[in-house]
């Protein structure tokens, strides 16, 4: 049984490798079931076959253009092989209880297999029966063991990138409600740990590309080049990679790709004007209807399905019980809908460094200056409460904060409120609030004038800032005149790139 320290060629995924050891290790003599999933290229299939390999289990892989006879073929073959047994020896028909028990046998003193089925989804387009054969065999593994018999007994795991299939599996009165004893829901990696993978020195250059290939490590091996290493390598990178069609890494490709993944985006011609809508900068229903010229109500199907499929994600306010905005989190796509496909005709033409050059206004505004913003509220719930003296791990978000004598509103960037407090709720008691813009300038004394402003509105609000701190995030650095205040008050925080990232990020 491999142990809860991963191999060497499995970076970064230490927490995941553990619970999946942990729970690939365990066995109660009867099934246990668990569920892997997450989106294209994050590792998910790397993982599981290096701890199928570490504990001497079985690994399969579904194929998306199997029909069903022919993957059942497959598991059967790759049964017989693990089993030493010559081609054909098991000849079994299309009846998957009995192919899947073949994964399992019920034989005293024999270890627990570990069965991983990989692309669980592609089974599913021509065997919908499925989750029901693997209830009816979690079932009766639990009562032949709770009454001391022979019990069917190991582990499977099932895995899967389309989203919203994996996570309905476990849900209402779907037959695997209840009888999963793992969940666990791949995520890309974090900025740091993503710098590193990369092992990119600058970290300007890092958010570049962190800002278009966001933590997910299949990017690295699909760039086929070294990593950018300054701002004019990301140039080059943008131009030669993620424009340029035919490379692994064209992001309307890429996109279309992703997209085609879940089977329930069938009419990408539906969903695309409303991707390209919310990274445009309409973030509730209404916008987003009036921006691709429909009544919200024609809209709400369409987001629930981006949703549930992990293309779309809801953002709430922190403070208030309001409607929540929409967000594309998805960085690859958020470059397709921003800049690649308002450039395509340029594109087409075979001028791709023109299209960036033209592109740059629309990447600064649409994707580098909303990442930033996210990197600013990751830095402050990861690593601020470790990192910062008197800063405790709490909510962590945004808000929207009115203000009547201006008649305007104040968008908070960031916000924490203090540990152990819920968030949309009145009178709370709030950490930080702070200011992140990905500007070419300095942040200087009217920006802090401003979160001064801000904090004073929250507090007339009723909610608690005697201890607040006030952090401004910058790309470029401070003013000076700006470093003395918040060295002479003490409640500022000036966060510039050096503390996003620190120390882990440099190159191993």
């Amino acid at each position: 049984m491999t142990g809860t320290t991963p191999p060497p060629h499995v970076r970064f995924r230490d927490a995941e490798w553990t619970q999946l050891a942990r729970f690939a290790g365990h066995d109660n003599g009867s099934l246990r079931i668990g569920v892997v999933s997450g989106r294209r290229r994050l590792g998910k299939s790397f993982l599981l076959r290096a701890l199928t390999e570490g504990t001497g289990g079985t690994y399969l892989l579904a194929v998306q253009e199997d029909s069903r006879a022919a993957a059942q073929r497959r598991i059967v073959e790759a049964i017989a092989a693990a089993r030493k047994l010559p081609a054909g020896a098991l000849q079994l028909g299309d009846d998957w209880a009995s192919i899947l028990r073949l994964l399992f046998p019920a034989e005293p003193g024999q270890p627990a297999p570990l069965v991983v089925l990989d692309e669980f989804p592609y089974l599913l387009r021509h065997s919908p029966e499925l989750p029901g054969v693997l209830q009816s065999l979690y079932d009766d593994a639990r009562y032949e063991a709770s009454a001391g018999r022979e019990a069917l007994h190991g582990t499977l795991v099932l895995c899967g990138s389309a989203l919203s299939v994996m996570h309905e599996l476990l849900s209402g009165q779907r037959p695997l409600r209840g009888r999963a004893s793992l969940d666990m829901r791949l995520q890309p990696f974090d900025l740091r740990a993503m710098r590193a993978f990369w092992q990119i020195d600058d970290p300007y250059t890092a958010l570049l590309v962190h800002a278009v290939c966001g933590g997910v490590p299949g990017y690295q091996v699909l760039a086929e080049r070294e990593a950018p290493q300054s701002p004019e390598d990301f140039d080059v990178f943008a131009v030669d990679a993620l424009l340029t069609p035919g490379h692994p890494l064209y992001t309307r490709t890429e996109t279309e790709y992703l997209l085609r993944e879940d089977p329930r985006l069938d009419q990408r011609s539906v969903y695309y004007p409303l991707l390209e809508a919310i990274v445009g900068g309409a973030t509730t229903p209404a916008e987003i209807g009036g921006r691709i010229g429909k009544e919200r109500s024609a809209t709400a199907h369409a987001l629930g399905t981006l949703e549930a499929a992990g293309y779309v994600a809801k953002d709430a306010d922190l403070l208030k019980r309001r409607s929540p905005s929409y967000t594309v989190p998805d960085q690859m796509i958020r470059f397709n809908q921003a800049v690649t496909v308002a450039q395509t005709p340029l594109i087409d033409a075979g001028r791709t460094e023109q299209a960036w050059q033209r592109a740059r206004p629309a990447f600064q505004s649409q994707i580098l200056g909303p990442h930033f913003e996210e990197v600013a509220r990751a830095w402050t719930r990861l690593w601020a409460p470790d990192e910062i003296e008197g800063l405790d791990f709490g909510w962590t978000g945004r808000t929207e904060v009115p203000d009547p004598s201006a008649r305007t509103k104040h968008e908070v960037d960031v916000l924490m409120l203090a540990g152990g407090e819920s968030p949309q709720q009145a009178h709370r008691t709030l950490q930080l609030i702070g200011e992140a813009k990905a500007t070419a300038a300095r942040r200087g004394l009217k920006d802090l004038e401003r979160l001064d402003h801000i904090k004073a509105l929250l507090a007339r609000q009723g909610h608690h800032t005697d201890d607040t701190r006030l952090a401004l995030f910058s790309l470029h650095g401070f003013w000076p005149d700006l470093e003395r205040e918040a060295a002479r008050r003490g409640d500022v925080l000036l966060i510039g790139l050096e503390q996003l990232y620190g120390d882990t990020g440099r190159r191993p």
